[in-house]
């Protein structure tokens, strides 16, 4: 076998696994006041720093919206494209910006990802929901978990070793 055909084996499994864990961290949520916080975000932010944009997107996006047909449809292709769109410009931020320092890259990547998610699920929920005023009181819970994604996502990646572990892994 191959370099290339490991490599698209081992990106394959990873994208498979990641996406596994985005199904289930968006299966269930932690109870909070007025509504239910997801840990899925942490998945997908973890996942965009460490695979490139299109792994990435497949994983945020497609995952959460597999995840979403499954448990909650309505907001499904919400999750696509929202999640989707943050998966791959943290992802093509945290490659491609600050070669000397990732994890500033990784930093910035997840704080604009978390923005996306935020507006897009805001506007998003606003659509499905014909109710700008639903979408208003769920944004302190889309906050929360965007911030907890990211903060969550970059500790993995750099403060737990992720980052090491997986460029090893792929030998980089």
């Amino acid at each position: 076998m191959t370099a290339t055909k490991q490599l698209t084996a081992i990106r394959i499994t990873t994208a498979a696994v990641f996406m596994a864990l985005n199904i289930a961290m968006s299966s269930f949520g932690i109870p909070v006041p007025g509504g239910h916080l997801y840990l899925c975000d942490v998945i997908i932010c973890t996942a965009a720093i460490l695979l490139d944009p299109v792994d990435a997107f497949i994983v945020g996006g497609v995952g959460s919206f597999i995840g979403d047909m499954i448990f909650y449809p309505l907001p499904m292709f919400v999750s696509l494209v929202t999640h989707g769109l943050q998966a791959l410009v943290i992802s093509y931020i945290s490659h491609n910006t600050f070669k000397h320092n990732p994890k500033l890259a990784a930093i910035i990547g997840v704080t604009i990802g978390a923005v996306i998610m935020v507006t897009g699920y805001t506007l998003g929920k606003a659509f499905i929901y014909s109710t700008p005023e639903y979408a208003i009181m769920k944004l302190p819970y889309e906050i929360a978990q965007g911030a907890i994604g990211a903060i969550l996502g970059v500790i993995l990646c750099f403060r737990c070793g992720l980052n090491r572990i997986f460029s090893k892994f792929l030998n980089r």
